[in-house]
């Protein structure tokens, strides 16, 4: 099964320069919470801007680069179908974990999604989360952060079965 977790600003806003816009410890501490022990799926850039392996998660990085040289244990494939083809119908939850083109190519396949709603809008965003259909998902709020000036709401959305 494949979740998507993200935090977007009200606009969808992801990130700029190949970093987040904001910093929440909560969400962090969410984010950590919810993937460890898990498949972490996302693509180069992410993989890049997170400088290091996050511990206690199976990497995987979707990129066209041939030959992309990452550290031992990671896990490297060169197109969305060959994800689909070894996660595709598993029953482990699968975290896709970004960027902007990872979460497009994923979003019809995704079952659930925590998205971390940040009460801001970034005009010097680059990179943006896809349009989501509120008529497409349960949505239940399990958080609310106010922090570092900041205010935000951590929501569970579960595809509704048609």
């Amino acid at each position: 099964m494949f979740t998507i977790i993200a935090a977007i600003g009200r606009s969808n806003e992801l990130g700029r320069d190949n970093d987040i816009l904001w910093n929440l410890p909560s969400d962090k501490k969410f984010f950590k919470k919810t993937t460890e022990g898990h498949t972490i799926v996302m693509g180069r850039k992410t993989f890049e801007s997170l400088h290091g392996v996050l511990p206690k998660r199976h990497h995987v990085v979707l990129t066209q680069e041939k030959g992309y040289e990452v550290p031992e244990g990671v896990e490297v494939v060169n197109s969305f179908a060959d994800v689909m083809r070894k996660y595709g119908n598993t029953d482990e939850e699968i975290f896709i974990i970004g960027g902007g083109e990872i979460y497009t190519m994923f979003m019809p396949y995704a079952q659930r999604m925590y998205l971390t709603h940040i009460n801001e809008i970034y005009f010097n965003a680059q990179v943006f989360f896809p349009h989501i259909d509120e008529d497409d998902w349960n949505v239940k709020v399990l958080e609310e952060i106010e922090e570092n000036g900041l205010t935000a709401t951590i929501k569970e959305y579960d595809r509704k079965v048609i």
